[in-house]
């Protein structure tokens, strides 16, 4: 992707040409790996988090809030994913193309493909929390 984008910058800049492809390329593989960061943070739990509730909270509150906010995140993922993948069947219904050959639509796939990913990070995690914290003891 850097090279893409230096190979254009250079091309531009020394030759006034450049590849036709080369920018929507830039942008397509930009959005895939924003969203294969995404997926690896949710992962790792290294994900954006603003939470300044849990800090003045006592324990079991801190962690009744922790499966709150997981599972409202799943659900906005869900509504992400579902409305990404309309967007995706719209644009294969249109037959539009990115670059070259490639349709949009392929370009696509990973915003809903991510975003059903992260939801069910979330969710699996908020129900992960669940079982550990509120399971009876032997």
């Amino acid at each position: 992707m850097i090279a893409l984008a230096a190979t254009q910058i250079i091309l531009r800049n020394i030759w006034e040409s450049g590849m036709v492809w080369g920018d929507p390329m830039t942008k397509i593989l930009v959005l895939w790996v924003a969203m294969l960061g995404a997926m690896s943070a949710t992962r790792d739990g290294n994900h954006i988090n603003i939470d300044l509730l849990s800090r003045f909270l006592p324990a079991k509150a801190r962690t009744v809030n922790r499966v709150i906010t997981d599972l409202f995140a799943a659900a906005v993922c869900a509504v992400l994913a579902y409305h990404a993948a309309r967007m995706v069947m719209i644009d294969h219904e249109a037959a539009s193309m990115a670059f070259a050959i490639v349709p949009t639509w392929v370009c696509e796939l990973i915003i809903p493909i991510g975003f059903g990913v992260m939801g069910l990070r979330f969710l699996s995690a908020s129900l992960l929390t669940v079982y550990r914290k509120f399971r009876p003891l032997p």
